[in-house]
């Protein structure tokens, strides 16, 4: 069926010139407002190098635009101003007020002569400031000063418009997601059925945004004060709209699948989580009376750009990764010494959990890594389920290391903890939670490990890192470009900008150099394209997808998180608990479930408001309390009935793997049919039970006093 997506017009879909090729250049302008900052920086600095004179006092500054000549007049006769002064009359029509204070006293004719040289001794200086700027004005100067100045001007505008560009994203996005069925539920839509009750619940949470945004729309403009941004309420509401229409049309004329009607408890199941989260909050708010309630929520989005148009990088970043042959390169250099499928996954879980840190966030890393950490576990021979439980919890370790952003976050909002000290902590829960994985995966393989002997092994080893050094030299080469000629190391605030760079170069570099080549492993083949063009125009399309399901999701577990905090449901539940461990466990089970309904941005704001008082109420250390939240909100994304992660992870490998994963171990035991499921789960409830519990029991207990000098203290 020739379907307006499928339809060629130059050679494009209608999709991609209506979605790829837009987020492509919303994407690029996003990596120019992050880097414009340290662009703009080195052009002051090279302006001030080239055209400041120290000597004269002219500094580049003073020449980004045409001087004013000041209006004092610096040959002013001093004598004849005094005398003026000394004889002036008292003025007309005085003031009342002045008049309650009497004559202001005339000075001296002594002072006033001082005041007035120091006044004409400035006057002088200005004019001679500004004879001097007018002489250091020349032609070069003028171009590179508008070269610069228009450059700043169009950062300027991005920097001004953040907002307006992740929304735009954000809607070209969503729109797109929605017209694929590609939103994240609990499993993906398959029948009939599915994509009907999919497009129904749509409607409605569809129509409940739309009346929201338009309510608060109104309710601004009846303020009586001026709208800002209203262009940012009109694209709301059209967003809404136009996802209204999309399902209304489908539920009048429903999709069709060729795989059969189904069943509607299945088709329950195919539900996008972001339309169960926006109809439980718009009719909570209805009920409460607050019509404006879920767009006021949804609207936080907007408060935050920077941080969810860099989650938008991150994703771009992992999808351009995988049109590369990197990751095939280097695990050539591991693949001679016969790994098992157990220790090779535990070496990609550590080097996982360093990516993911930069990001802060597990599910993001899921998306924009996942399929390739999959694959490379099922290349080493591990089964499909133990290559899904890697996956879904291969973001899991990395959110406690440095830099991660969320633990930047905690420290903003809670001034009784430091990134220091949480970084500290967290990578103890690093070394635990990884360790735990690493003897959970070895007491449950049933092959016999076999590692090749290091006399064969090194050699085969070294020769497979020669084919990697062209990639680790354009990875250092952008890298010291940018801290050489921009003055920016790489570190959590600049990861967005420069690892897109860097995977854009690598995916250049890599098409050219390899084109006509075979690829290394056939099997994976298939997620590459060749050339440079086509390779970045289908990481793009992945992308779309991935940003319109997980930002949706992410936007209306804002709401969730309004609704929990305006329904104080807190205030049932004591503040002050019995003793610390019925405080502990409390805030334990509550974590767990904030992570399956929140994303950890948004949770991290909630907790900070309501849970992190009860906790220091409770004599719980504040480091030991946020560690445990990281934790408990990576066990909730894993937990069933929502299992986000396990959602995700579905979703990048596809369902037609999922269910081959699950038909290859019908037969077989418990333990073996729902390994993707037990793994992850029994790693993270252990590491969460001993995170939760360990430090109180060396507190309470003086026999266990020793252990704390195991792990010293952070220097302050």
């Amino acid at each position: 069926m020739n379907t307006p997506a499928s339809r060629s017009i130059l050679g494009r879909t209608f999709s991609e010139w209506f979605s790829s090729l837009p987020v492509f250049a919303l994407l690029l302008v996003t990596l120019i407002i992050g880097t414009g900052e340290m662009v703009h920086g080195q052009l002051l600095k090279v302006g001030e190098s080239m055209f400041g004179d120290p000597a004269a006092q002219v500094q580049y500054f003073m020449l980004r635009a045409d001087p004013t000549r000041p209006e004092c007049n610096p040959n002013l006769d001093i004598e004849a101003e005094v005398k003026r002064q000394s004889e002036g009359s008292p003025k007309e029509g005085g003031d009342d007020i002045d008049d309650l204070f009497g004559d202001e006293p005339t000075a001296s004719p002594e002072i006033l002569r001082k005041s007035i040289q120091q006044s004409q001794d400035i006057c002088r200086m200005k004019h001679d400031l500004y004879e001097k700027v007018v002489q250091h004005l020349t032609p070069q100067v003028k171009l590179y000063r508008t070269i610069e100045t228009s450059f700043f001007g169009l950062f300027q505008l991005g920097t001004d418009n953040r907002s307006l560009i992740l929304l735009l994203m954000v809607a070209i996005s969503a729109i797109t997601t929605t017209i694929g069925f590609h939103h994240i539920g609990i499993r993906p839509g398959h029948y009939s059925k599915d994509y009907l009750l999919q497009s129904a619940s749509q409607v409605v949470s569809s129509a409940l945004l739309l009346y929201s945004s338009f309510r608060y729309f109104q309710i601004l403009s009846e303020s009586g004060v001026p709208v800002e941004h209203p262009l940012l309420h009109y694209i709301w509401m059209a967003v809404f709209a136009i996802l209204l229409l999309i399902n209304l049309k489908r539920v009048v004329a429903p999709v069709k699948s060729p795989h059969g009607e189904g069943d509607w408890t299945g088709a329950f199941l195919s539900i996008p989580l972001y339309a169960h989260m926006a109809t439980v909050a718009g009719v909570y708010f209805l009920i409460r009376g607050h019509d404006a309630g879920l767009a006021i929520y949804i609207n936080q989005l907007m408060e935050l750009p920077s941080i969810f148009m860099n989650l938008g990088l991150f994703i771009w970043s992992g999808m351009l990764l995988k049109q590369s042959r990197i990751v095939d390169l280097f695990m050539n250099i591991l693949r001679p010494w016969s790994l098992s499928p157990q220790m090779l996954t535990y070496i990609i879980l550590i080097a996982a959990a360093w990516a993911t840190a930069y990001t802060g966030a597990s599910g993001v890393f899921v998306i924009a890594a996942g399929g390739i950490i999959y694959h490379e576990v099922r290349s080493s021979g591990g089964s499909r389920q133990f290559a899904l439980a890697a996956t879904a919890m291969s973001g899991s370790l990395g959110v406690v290391l440095r830099p991660c952003l969320l633990v930047v976050l905690i420290a903003a909002l809670n001034k009784q903890v430091t990134t220091t000290g949480l970084y500290h902590w967290g990578f103890y829960v690093f070394l635990l939670t990884s360790t735990l994985f690493f003897l959970a995966s070895q007491m449950l393989r049933t092959e016999k490990a076999s590692i090749e002997s290091p006399r064969i092994a090194m050699p085969a080893m070294l020769r497979q890192i020669v084919p990697t050094i062209p990639y680790l030299i354009v990875v250092a080469v952008v890298v010291w470009l940018y801290e050489a000629l921009l003055e920016t190391k790489l570190n959590e605030i600049t990861a967005p900008t420069i690892m897109p760079v860097i995977l854009l170069i690598i995916l250049i570099y890599d098409k050219v150099t390899n084109k006509g080549k075979a690829e290394l492993t056939p099997d994976y083949a298939s997620h590459r394209q060749e050339g440079v063009e086509k390779s970045i125009r289908y990481a793009t399309n992945e992308t779309i997808g991935h940003i319109g399901a997980l930002l949706s999701l992410m936007t209306l577990s804002l709401a969730m998180g309004g609704v929990i905090e305006r329904s104080e449901v807190m205030g049932f539940f004591p503040k002050v608990f019995e003793n610390h461990w019925t405080a502990m466990t409390f805030l334990v089970v509550t974590k767990v479930l904030l992570g399956m309904i929140m994303d950890p941005f948004g949770a991290v704001v909630l907790v900070s408001g309501t849970l992190a008082p009860i906790a220091y109420a409770n004599n719980i250390d504040p480091l030991h309390f946020w560690m445990m939240v990281l934790v408990a909100f990576e066990l909730g994304y894993l937990l069933p009935p929502v299992a986000i992660n396990q959602l995700l992870t579905r979703q990048v490998i596809g369902e037609e793997e999922v269910n081959a994963a699950d038909k290859e171990v019908k037969h077989l035991g418990f333990y073996r049919r729902y390994e993707r499921w037990i793994l992850p789960l029994a790693v993270m409830t252990v590491g969460l039970a001993v995170v939760s519990y360990a430090p109180l029991a060396v507190h309470d207990f003086p026999e266990l006093k020793f252990i704390a000098d195991w792990f010293p203290l952070p220097a302050q």
